[in-house]
């Protein structure tokens, strides 16, 4: 997998809240995505805090970003030498009402920037 994977995942809504299935094997597979992973963060950053570009060698990792308290806007660079895709990135506004995530395969630096007067990202 070498590109940046935006995922909606199906959110059930009535009158006490709410369910949606963050991660799920069989339809992370479909997508081409991970379905073992081996590390789960949870971050709290106030306004305007900006984190990253974070990014793993060795082993190389990929990293799966949803905002889960407020808005923050979520970068991916492709940072693979020879890639033909090099520097290049994507980037957009998530919040925690709209539960999209962005799957940054390895060889991607990822970061973001909090947006809300907090913000937490999973």
């Amino acid at each position: 997998m070498g590109l940046v994977v935006l995922s909606h995942p199906d959110v059930f809504e009535d009158e006490r809240g709410f369910f949606v299935e963050v991660f799920r094997a069989d339809l992370f597979a479909e997508l081409g995505l991970p379905t073992a992973f081996v590390q789960d963060n949870h971050s709290r950053s106030r306004k305007g805090v900006l984190r990253g570009l974070h990014f793993q060698w060795d082993p190389p990792m990929g990293k799966l970003m949803r905002v889960t308290l407020g808005r923050a806007f979520l970068v991916a660079v492709d940072i693979r030498k020879g890639s033909p895709t090099l520097g290049e990135w994507f980037g957009m506004e998530v919040s925690a009402q709209s539960k999209k995530q962005i799957w940054a395969p390895a060889g991607f630096a990822r970061g973001f920037c909090v947006l809300s007067d907090y913000a937490e990202l999973q």
